[in-house]
């Protein structure tokens, strides 16, 4: 079965096609979100029928190579477009296409009666094909192919109202921004492909990897070479200090929200840094970059993420926070953490901004948290489902996010890194903070909306929510902890793919079963805590959050405007570049050298034709009288 993982990739494609080139002629709304939701939905399936094809198998024989043209083939550079069928992609495809179907579905009815209909579709399509390219290549080359492609799909998506206004920007500026900021990672990922093959003679996983087993830890080149497709990690995934451009992707339409931050996008450079987890474990110092960044980026954005009045910027921040988490998980050692909780994330963050859409569905597209409250009873399917994902978010056992955050806060502690375990459990205090704080002020407080009977969304909006909020509940039992007494099914699914990295991962002294469960329970603790305070200040008292907000309002104001980085940025970054391309690359370059020298070559010919034009000027007698000239002139030279 795994030589049809090509098909996977095909129906998306298909139905862009569809989609993009006949969507206008098809006009109903039903036909064409079925066209684009049925492609993925097959995909879906063919990629269930491989996974089940390799759990028939022994656990060392579950990777496969499906090749089918060479691609580019110059001097000694050869690079087939190739699919690696193992593990690590199997699930990512799951993930993909099985979160990326019910997004689908749920934004026929979202998006119903609007004019970009069908090309809405497909763009999600592509995107979906994208992603599958990325985490499917079997060589760096066809995933950055991939990772480019979903950077292109994301440009289209956030801008897909493109004459729509958003916040100090339109939604095109925010499309842009997404685009340029990417463009800078991807140029650090580009450089570390070329030094890549400057090292290793090759761009394929097989043999970058067969050599790398061989060398020692602490290779020099291996350090730059990690470090640099980090850079271009922390592009995609927005981590410090590339992640500007994801809060400002809200203005796309909510379900590009929850395709982007939940499923795809953000998580290639996750999957990237895993993918390559046989070089990482070669640069212990890469390693410990990639674990402070992710520890303070989770800390860092969630505390944004406390004082945010957008519905979907909360979420944004969230985001940001998780995939922190996540990139801790992966420079601490903990691949198979990392992807746990790229796992139950892509649920339960794609159940937080669904049910962010049909609540701005019910308002009228508000999205300011401030203008909502008292939505619990005429929203009652949306509001438990947001519920259960505000608890799995926040790590309450036995939800998934408990199961792999708790991991991932392990594997920080047991590698020594005891301050790192401390940032992680400010980040979970946080994020408990933030989110019951948002499901106090959207569904239990008092009405301060201007809509007289909010409504439920259709069953189309409706029945992604209960399926993802059954996934967030059920998912983290493919992680439970050994520490339990039994088998961790998602580390030993994992374990072929990761096996060569851990072996070169210096580990530190083991700790005991106690430890853990005592760690455990108190980020249980510190979780509850941030509830308990979130709807203890939020619905009863609300007034001394208002006294609390005057009286720290410097700190406010700075969490507020976001740390004024975006401020920062435009006076180092944009206005320079602004200045210098208008002074300089078009007052001076552009028009005075470039626009002069034509210009000049002009000017020096209408000087030339006008002489030349003079003696051709149609009289015969002139050409005579010339002639005559012309012979008198040689005689005298010859007398």
């Amino acid at each position: 079965m795994h030589k049809y993982i090509g098909l996977a990739l095909i129906f998306p494609l298909i139905g862009f096609l569809i989609n993009g080139l006949l969507g206008w002629k098809i006009k109903k709304e039903k036909i064409i979100g079925w066209i684009g939701s049925l492609t993925v939905g097959a995909s879906f399936v063919v990629a269930l029928l491989v996974y089940l094809e390799l759990l028939n198998l022994p656990s060392y024989e579950r990777r496969f190579i499906v090749e089918y043209f060479p691609w580019i083939k110059v001097g000694s550079f050869e690079v087939s477009f190739s699919y690696l069928v193992d593990p690590l992609s199997i699930l990512m495809v799951l993930v993909v296409t099985g979160v990326g179907f019910l997004i689908h579905v749920y934004s026929i009815g979202y998006m119903h009666g609007d004019k970009g209909f069908a090309r809405f579709f497909a763009y999600l399509n592509l995107f979906i094909f994208m992603m599958l390219t990325l985490v499917l290549a079997d060589n760096y080359l066809l995933m950055f192919l991939g990772w480019e492609g979903v950077g292109l799909c994301s440009y289209l998506l956030i801008g897909f109202w493109y004459d729509k206004p958003f916040e100090k920007m339109t939604t095109s500026d925010a499309g842009r921004k997404a685009f340029i900021v990417n463009r800078v990672g991807d140029f650090g990922f580009l450089i570390g492909l070329f030094l890549m093959y400057k090292y290793f003679g090759s761009l394929n996983f097989n043999t970058v990897f067969s050599i790398a087993n061989k060398l020692n830890v602490g290779d020099t080149t291996i350090f730059w070479i990690t470090l640099l497709l980090f850079v271009g990690a922390t592009g995609k995934s927005a981590q410090i200090p590339l992640y500007v451009w994801l809060p400002d992707a809200m203005a796309g339409p909510t379900p590009v929200s929850a395709l982007i931050h939940a499923a795809t996008m953000v998580t290639a450079g996750v999957y990237m840094i895993a993918r390559s987890s046989v070089l990482y474990a070669l640069a212990p110092t890469t390693m410990l970059i990639v674990a402070i960044i992710g520890a303070l980026t989770a800390v860092y954005a969630a505390s944004m993420g406390l004082v945010q009045n957008g519905i979907k910027k909360v979420l944004a921040y969230s985001t940001i926070s998780q995939l922190g988490y996540m990139f801790l998980a992966m420079g601490v050692g903990a691949f198979s953490a990392g992807i746990f909780h790229l796992t139950t994330h892509a649920f339960f963050k794609a159940l937080l901004f669904l049910g962010a859409g049909a609540v701005m569905h019910a308002l009228n597209n508000e999205e300011d948290i401030q203008k909502m409250g008292g939505l619990k009873e005429h929203l009652p399917v949306t509001y438990k489902t947001f519920f259960i994902a505000s608890l799995a978010i926040a790590g309450i056992p036995p939800l998934s996010g408990f199961f792999s955050k708790d991991e991932i806060l392990w594997g920080a502690y047991s590698q020594g890194s005891f301050w790192l375990w401390v940032l992680g459990a400010i980040g979970a205090f946080m994020t408990a903070f933030y989110m019951f704080r948002l499901v106090a002020l959207v569904f239990e407080t008092s009405p301060r909306h201007s809509v007289k009977h909010p409504h439920e969304a259709p069953k189309v909006m409706t029945i992604p929510l209960l399926i993802l909020a059954f996934f967030s509940v059920v998912s983290g039992f493919a992680g439970v902890p050994e520490s339990f007494g039994v088998s961790n099914l998602i580390h030993h699914w994992l374990e072929p793919v990761f096996e060569d990295a851990n072996a070169k991962i210096i580990l530190e002294a083991s700790h005991s079963i106690s430890t853990e469960f005592i760690l455990m329970a108190v980020s249980v603790l510190i979780s509850i805590g941030g509830i308990l305070l979130a709807r203890y200040l939020y619905l009863q008292r609300m007034d001394f959050v208002r006294r609390l907000t005057q009286t720290f309002s410097p700190i406010y104001k700075l969490l507020y405007n976001k740390y004024y980085v975006d401020e920062i940025y435009d006076f180092i970054v944009v206005r320079p570049i602004t200045w210098g391309s208008e002074k300089f690359l078009w007052r001076f370059f552009d028009v005075k050298v470039i626009d002069g020298a034509v210009n000049a070559s002009a000017r020096l010919t209408a000087m030339l034709s006008s002489v030349i034009r003079f003696f051709q000027n149609g009289i015969v007698q002139f050409y005579a009288v010339v002639f005559v000239i012309g012979i008198l002139i040689i005689l005298w030279f010859i007398l």
